[in-house]
């Protein structure tokens, strides 16, 4: 089926009835048959699609305003002059998909998107790598692990069953002294059952490094439980990142290994490039609900009047200014770029928008490469545990079985593209000596391909061979490689200690702007794809209260916390209003 074909059809899929076969309410118009209020949606990324789609399914008229693409970090992009004969051009992107089990609210939107042949939309296009492989460098044994999904988790957990899991975990797959394994499975113990409240003041406060103890432990421990970690997952130094936010997230992926409180299995990727996949699938739905996109358009200002914003100015594609108004504005663009649109008027009108200055972002990017053999190295994601640079990777082709790489992609001799995430930009590497940012694009690619080979083809067997190398594609939001101004356009907010208490909310004390982001406080707290979907609920819920709308709330589900331990996270509160350490705490 034809792209143009395809994309004819979806909108046909989406407009007479995929709605209601999904489960989706009636459309209804916002004020009980009035003329709809209008909304503009600044910036049309995950957030901003999930604000349109909830604001649009409840009758509001919505117009998207997007200054680069659709879909924003999370899409794929086409790599230029790429395809020939017919075929579609080679897909790159920002960074591979991962949309673990832990994710309950991004999965319920995936759920309302009309897909062809799909029961679940656009949902059922994820798939569930097998295994994941931890690569060590210099000749040392790489740890697979089985990703199964239990079918009958367990009924209880104690806190020495908890203890016991970690270890043997830590011990097996990681070969850490046996010491070390218990230590870190003490100290996930004392996260796990500390109150909101020691969470919220003394573990936001501690760094990941200090509060697993790893200035005391040994390499491996080091690597793999602080470095390992913080930049793999969260994309902060383990010296600087927020136990809150840290400890959040293992406890979260813990209890879904337990197949506790998840959507689905702890990894889930798309089993096709994520436009395809996803991205303009929901946007054709959007479109069939009467949303406008106005993509190139570039938001620069938000003028106040009369104590309410009154105004947004953009520059269209032409380079021109206009003002485009609205009822209510949702900005949902990242920290980076919207806070430059809030002048000093509208930061008067509310403070926590100056709070947003101290929120901090760093580099995460991918690089894609394409090879004209399939690469043998595992079914699902790799973490390179000994790069320079962090390194996380997956071989993508073995997981869209509906494509055909020669057939379909490219000049008809890629087969296969593995696709890698930069997490660290600030040290050297192996090959050159230099960090990421002091390199060109064609360094960087050589630099990585270079860690890569060190971590994969150090035990005697050839994984990764220069003569399958057909190519490769840098996110262009990388600019100025090489020189002494290097930019990305597309950073990605980080969590140092402190900082989750300048996230805002996502209603403002202006009556008609609300903030939706990763960046806004949400309950998975950490830069993701979940995060701005649950903030664009919110955002939607706050304006629907300030509207007085009558239509459904959003649903905002939490991260999944084991009842069991709850009597001891009550004792832990008791304990810290005492000035007290938690009592599993031993140093």
């Amino acid at each position: 089926m034809s792209g143009t074909t395809r994309r004819g059809f979806l909108g046909t899929a989406a407009f007479a009835g995929g709605g209601a076969v999904l489960g989706i309410p009636e459309r209804a118009s916002a004020e009980n048959g009035s003329t709809p209020q209008t909304v503009a949606v600044l910036g049309g990324g995950v957030a901003g699609l999930t604000a349109a789609h909830e604001l649009a399914e409840r009758g509001f008229r919505v117009t998207v305003y997007e200054r680069k693409a659709l879909g924003g970090k999370a899409r794929s992009m086409d790599v230029p002059d790429s395809g020939t004969g017919g075929r579609r051009p080679l897909p790159g992107e920002h960074g591979f998909r991962f949309i673990p089990g832990i994710y309950h609210n991004l999965p319920d939107t995936m759920r309302r998107i009309p897909f062809p042949g799909n029961p679940g939309g656009v949902h059922d296009n994820l798939v569930a790598p097998k295994e994941m492989l931890f690569a060590r460098s210099g000749g040392r044994e790489d740890i697979r692990i089985p990703l199964p999904w239990p079918d009958n988790p367990p009924a209880e957990l104690h806190p020495d069953e908890i203890r016991r899991a970690f270890t043997a975990v830590l011990d097996t797959a990681f070969h850490l002294p046996l010491h070390e394994a218990l230590y870190f499975a003490d100290r996930m113990l004392v996260f796990l059952t500390s109150c909101d409240q020691r969470r919220d003041t003394v573990w936001e406060r501690t760094p990941w490094w200090d509060f697993v103890r790893a200035g005391r432990m040994s390499y491996d421990y080091q690597r793999v439980l602080a470095v390992g970690i913080t930049r793999n997952i969260v994309a902060t130094k383990a010296e600087e990142a927020s136990t809150r936010t840290v400890g959040t997230l293992l406890e979260a992926f813990a209890f879904n290994l337990l197949g506790r409180g998840a959507d689905g299995p702890l990894d889930r990727i798309l089993n096709a490039p994520t436009n395809e996949a996803w991205i303009d699938p929901w946007v054709t739905y959007l479109k069939s609900l009467g949303v406008e996109f106005r993509v190139g358009w570039t938001v620069r200002d938000l003028t106040l009047g009369a104590g309410a914003i009154a105004g947004a100015v953009v520059e269209d594609p032409s380079g021109a200014r206009r003002t485009v108004t609205a009822d209510h504005y949702i900005s949902a663009m990242p920290v980076e770029h919207a806070r430059r649109t809030w002048n000093s008027a509208v930061r008067a009108a509310d403070p926590q928008l100056a709070e947003c200055d101290r929120l901090e972002t760093d580099w995460m990017t991918g690089i894609q490469f394409y090879l004209t053999e399939r690469t043998p190295i595992l079914h699902g994601h790799l973490d390179l545990i000994d790069s320079p640079w962090s390194l996380t990777a997956i071989a993508q082709a073995q997981h869209w079985p509906g494509r055909d790489f020669p057939a379909d992609y490219g000049d008809g001799t890629v087969a296969d593209c593995l696709s890698v995430d930069v997490s660290e930009w600030d040290r050297p590497g192996i090959l050159y000596g230099k960090t990421a940012k002091q390199c060109t694009r064609t360094e960087v690619a050589r630099e990585v391909w270079a860690q890569l080979k060190a971590a994969l083809n150090d035990s005697g067997r050839t994984v990764l061979k220069d003569s399958v190398l057909h190519s490769w594609f840098l996110d262009p939001a990388v600019d100025g490689l090489g020189t002494p101004h290097p930019v990305n356009d597309e950073q990605l907010l980080i969590h140092p200690v402190g900082t989750f208490h300048h996230r805002p909310r996502s209603a403002t004390k202006i009556p008609n702007l609300f903030l939706a982001g990763d960046y806004v406080a949400v309950p998975i707290d950490l830069a993701t794809m979940e995060g701005a979907n649950s903030s664009a609920r919110q955002a939607v819920n706050a304006l629907l209260d300030r509207s007085g709308s009558t239509a459904p709330r959003c649903t905002v589900a939490p991260l999944y916390r084991a009842p069991e331990l709850e009597p001891l996270r009550r004792h832990d509160r008791t304990r810290y209003l005492l000035g007290l350490p938690n009592a599993f705490d031993i140093g």
